[in-house]
């Protein structure tokens, strides 16, 4: 299969899973094994093509992003939103800058990933069951406004988590926002402009920390994956607001229980590596 192709199936994959909490990072570097793609980048393709998420989300939002900078002075209730995104961005952003390697070296960049892909989904769909079925509806916190600095806070310490491939930094985030008293609009919608500092930095940190490595036909694959992305990642967050406005998380524990154990049986048949 041409490397041009292998970046599509991967663009798509990126796309959809980036917002869903499955874990992005972890399909990806499981699809990666399974059509044996290669990167003279390794794992930072697969980080930087999350890019595409990014502008998706802020083409999303692109509107009320531009209603905010406009009234940023003015607005309260603005401030308050960035101020808890900032509070919220800092433990992933002090842990990933200070463990970043580390976190490559043994986590990511390691042809032993697969098993810890699988156990983070596991562990992940069991919690977001539990934590559903212990809520007795769609209540709490319904405005962005009215999150609390601990309440973003918490949520940025869960979203550390999600530097273990196929915790899902979405999962981590959103579940985190239920325990602390959001409604599940809320807490997808928080995790959507979390999205923005965390994968824009990411993702700058890693590529400039890699630009000795790239060369231009893989730049021209990079742009691929992010246009790929970036267009399924659009419709995927519209279907995840609408989802969440009448459903519960519950089939996506399913789905990532099922993931897990699908792919602990293709380690089992030394399809992927254990």
């Amino acid at each position: 299969m041409a490397d041009w192709l292998k970046v599509l199936i991967l663009g798509v994959i990126e796309g959809f899973t980036e917002f869903l909490p499955i874990s992005s990072t972890g399909h990806l570097l499981v699809a990666s094994s399974l059509l044996d793609f290669h990167s003279n980048l390794n794992s930072t393709f697969e980080i930087f093509m999350q890019f595409g998420a990014l502008i998706a989300v802020v083409l999303f939002y692109r509107a009320e992003l531009l209603r905010q900078v406009q009234t940023v002075r003015t607005d309260a209730a603005v401030r308050r939103l960035w101020l808890n995104v900032i509070i919220a961005f800092m433990p992933a952003g002090l842990v990933g800058f200070f463990l970043h390697g580390w976190v490559k070296a043994n986590l990511v960049d390691t042809s032993s990933n697969a098993p810890i892909v699988a156990a983070a989904l596991i562990v992940g769909g069991v919690i977001f069951l539990l934590v559903e079925r212990s809520r007795p509806g769609n209540v709490g916190v319904a405005e962005l406004a009215d999150i609390t600095p601990t309440q973003a806070l918490l949520v940025g310490i869960a979203q550390v988590t999600a530097l273990i491939p196929g915790v899902s930094r979405a999962g981590a985030s959103i579940i985190a926002g239920l325990l602390v008293g959001l409604r599940r609009e809320t807490a997808t919608a928080f995790s959507f402009y979390l999205a923005i500092p965390t994968l824009g930095v990411a993702t700058a940190f890693d590529l400039l920390t890699n630009l000795d490595r790239l060369d231009g036909a893989t730049l021209l694959l990079l742009i691929l994956g992010i246009i790929v992305s970036a267009l399924v990642a659009w419709f995927a967050i519209g279907w995840l607001l609408r989802y969440v406005s009448r459903n519960t998380f519950v089939p996506f524990g399913y789905y990532r229980i099922v993931a897990g154990l699908a792919i602990l049986l293709l380690i089992a048949m030394r399809i992927l590596p254990a």
